[in-house]
C-alpha cells in the first residue's frame, strides 16, 4: 500500500511539473504545451532558444501557435530585423516591395535585446502577428501573408536552421 501511495504522489508531482504557459501564451493557445525546443547557433555561438507552444490541434495552419525565442546574448533589434528579412527573401516569401514594407515595420518593432530577454510572436490565422517582449504586449502586424513569412523563417520546410526546425516540431502533432 505504501508503495502505491508513493507511486501515485510521484504521478500527481510529474503531472504539475508540466509548466503551465505563460499568461500571453495562454490568451491566444488555450491548452498551451511546447512541441519542441531548440537552441539557433551561429558559428558555435548560441544566439538564442526557441520554444514551439501549440494547442490540441497541434502546429497547423489554422491554428494559432507562439514562438517564444529568449536570447542569450545582447543583439540590435536592427540587425534582428535585417536578419528575418533576409531568411523571408530566401524562403521567396513575398514579392520585393512586400518584404521592404515588412522590413520597415519590423525595424519599428523589435527591440535591441540583451541575455534572457524573451520576444515572443503569436501567430493568428487569417488574421497576422503579434508581439511580446517578455511577456508585454509590443506589436501587432495585421498583415497574414507577414505571418506565414515571418513564422516560415523557423518552420518552413526549407529554413536554412533546418536542425532547430525539428526540434520544434517535435511533439508538434494534434492531440
Amino acid at each position: 500500500m505504501k508503495k502505491y501511495l508513493i507511486a501515485v504522489v510521484l504521478m500527481f508531482v510529474a503531472l504539475g511539473a508540466a509548466a503551465a504557459a505563460p499568461v500571453h501564451i495562454d490568451e491566444h493557445v488555450k491548452q498551451a504545451r511546447v512541441a519542441g525546443k531548440g537552441a539557433f547557433t551561429w558559428f558555435g555561438l548560441r544566439i538564442y532558444d526557441a520554444e514551439l507552444w501549440v494547442g490540441d490541434k497541434g502546429y497547423q495552419a489554422d491554428a494559432p501557435f507562439v514562438l517564444d525565442l529568449t536570447y542569450a546574448r545582447k543583439l540590435d533589434g536592427v540587425k534582428i530585423a535585417q536578419a528575418s528579412a533576409d531568411e523571408m527573401e530566401k524562403l521567396g516569401a513575398g514579392t520585393s516591395a512586400q518584404r521592404a514594407a515588412w522590413l520597415a515595420r519590423m525595424k519599428e518593432i523589435f527591440p535591441d535585446v540583451k541575455e534572457g530577454t524573451h520576444i515572443s510572436g503569436v501567430f493568428l490565422p487569417g488574421a497576422g502577428a503579434r508581439f511580446y517582449l517578455d511577456g508585454k504586449p509590443l506589436a501587432t502586424v495585421p498583415d497574414p501573408e507577414f505571418a506565414r513569412a515571418f513564422f516560415a523563417i523557423w518552420l518552413d520546410p526549407k529554413t536554412s536552421a533546418k536542425g532547430l526546425r525539428s526540434a520544434l516540431l517535435k511533439d508538434a502533432a494534434p492531440r
